[in-house]
């Protein structure tokens, strides 16, 4: 099996004459962490909605796991193991972290909403549901309505949402945006927690935590590929100082 769990060839988006991404070539190594970063309008989400299909490439092509799967549909894909978090907490609050975590094992299990299940089934799926807010922290906060908690808590359990879907590819979007310091050092222990074992393609603009965790970087400019590298050679080039890490800096 190639080292590359995903690899994208020439990935273009055009919208009525405006190139959003264009002929990106990525290369996600298994096991990593792999950052996407670059300014506003760089066209980071829009290559994170055409690699889990919610946009149709106007070219190119995408592999996951050496299968071409460019012409598969979302629900197909998640179903190979990609699996992403929204820059905007995506769970349900009214209901509570436990309860979120196990629709999302339903989902899993192929039970989805099926509420009249046997209460063994249900059981084991508590189970598994505390075993996944325990490993993000939020084991005391299980039965707690969702939309009462502390944002950061609420990443943390869309996180846990996210680990229910058992995906070998997890691509998180931005997912310390709108946080206070203390938050942002949490999530990113989380996140480098749960990478163990599995490969993360996330958007990130705190080069804080992205010099923390990515173990290569690509930046984008204006839709295309300016460079990539590991943190201490990509914050050294005078491109990237220039399009986004000097005004960062500023």
């Amino acid at each position: 099996m190639s080292d590359h769990i995903l690899e994208t060839n020439d990935l273009t988006k055009d919208f009525k004459g405006f190139t959003a991404v264009s002929a990106v070539n990525l290369k996600i190594e298994r096991g990593h962490i792999h950052a996407l970063i670059g300014p506003n309008g760089a066209g980071k989400t829009t290559v994170f909605n055409l690699l889990t299909k919610f946009l149709t490439p106007t070219k190119g092509t995408i592999h996951f796991n050496g299968t071409d799967i460019t012409g598969e549909k979302p629900a197909d894909i998640a179903l190979r193991g990609v699996i992403r978090s929204f820059q905007i907490s995506a769970v349900f609050p009214n209901l509570t972290p436990r309860e979120n975590v196990r629709l999302a094992l339903q989902r899993k299990l192929g039970v989805s909403y099926h509420f009249w299940k046997s209460d063994k089934i249900l059981q084991q799926l508590d189970g598994q549901a505390m075993e996944l807010l325990e490993s993000v922290g939020l084991a005391e906060y299980a039965d707690q309505i969702t939309g009462e908690l502390a944002y950061g808590r609420k990443r943390a359990l869309e996180i846990a949402t996210t680990l229910a879907l058992d995906p070998e590819l997890m691509l998180l979007d931005e997912p310390t945006q709108g946080m206070g310091v203390e938050d942002v050092d949490k999530i990113t222990a989380l996140v480098k927690k749960v990478s163990a074992n599995r490969t993360i393609l996330m958007v990130e603009h705190n080069l804080k935590v992205v010099a923390t965790l990515a173990d290569r970087i690509t930046v984008l400019q204006r839709g295309a590929i300016l460079t990539e590298g590991p943190y201490a050679e990509v914050s050294q080039n005078p491109q990237v100082l220039e399009a986004y890490m000097g005004s960062a800096h500023d």
